[in-house]
């Protein structure tokens, strides 16, 4: 048997042999390309990973009231909302030092002129502790009762219509105090009840946590350390057993 060729027809042997080797060239070309192009998808097109990191969430804090509120006599850092702040950074809460609608002296009808005028934006807690002006200027309590609904209405409203973000304190008890000596003490005490009452009834029917801290004050009548220097007002140490107190109430909602 002869050796086999690698051709049958001679006249196609070269050219075929020529197409062969060519095509296979750019066989090898292409492929290159398509490895290269792929690595290069794989290293440069395809983008990095962006990692977001979330940032905490900064609560804020709205204060109404009167001289309580905004700690008449004593300094900006033992008022009882700043304390409370304080004590809720501590514990890992993120939020800004407390914005006030309060001044000494002022009625519910004050501080309802007063948030008209402000128009303050929403805040993620609002407290509200106002009345004892009420008693001390002799205003009816029929009065306190539709003045004091329209104001915690205007808080749950400020606190994002949440009455779970709303803390009203009750009015504390002045007749303890030096001030007092020359007034009819137990009338004051009867009176601070009544309007506490009505405030009382009100935030229980709408929902908003209540701290009570009447009792507290009047300690006050033998621990003259619960009372500022003008001995009306009450002192850093008194605000700060609300502020603990209220620390307790709050932190659940924002941690």
């Amino acid at each position: 048997m002869g050796k086999r060729s690698f051709y049958l027809d001679r006249s196609e042997p070269i050219l075929s042999f020529v197409g062969f080797k060519f095509m296979k060239h750019w066989f090898y070309i292409l492929l290159f390309i398509c490895v290269a192009t792929a690595c290069n998808r794989s290293t440069s097109s395809v983008p990095p990973p962006v990692i977001v990191t979330p940032t905490a969430s900064e609560h804020t804090w709205l204060a109404l009231g009167d001289s309580y509120t905004i700690g008449q006599s004593v300094a900006d850092t033992n008022r009882y909302p700043t304390q409370t702040t304080e004590l809720l950074r501590k514990n890992g809460v993120t939020i800004r030092t407390p914005d006030y609608i309060a001044t000494t002296g002022w009625t519910t009808q004050s501080l309802q002129n007063a948030i008209q005028t402000s128009n303050p934006s929403s805040h993620t807690i609002v407290s509200l502790l106002i009345g004892v002006n009420d008693q001390f200027q002799f205003n009816d309590t029929t009065g306190y009762r539709l003045r004091f609904t329209q104001l915690l209405l205007k808080a749950i409203e400020l606190a994002n219509n949440k009455p779970s973000h709303v803390f009203v304190l009750s009015i504390p008890d002045y007749s303890v105090t030096p001030f007092a000596a020359s007034f009819d003490r137990g009338r004051i005490s009867r009176e601070i009840d009544w309007f506490n009452f009505i405030n009382r009834s009100v935030s229980l029917q709408y929902k908003c946590p209540y701290l009570d801290i009447t009792a507290s004050t009047r300690e006050a009548l033998t621990n003259r350390s619960l009372l500022a220097a003008d001995s009306l007002h009450l002192s850093g140490i008194e605000y700060r057993k609300w502020a603990e107190r209220l620390t307790l109430m709050i932190l659940p909602l924002l941690k």
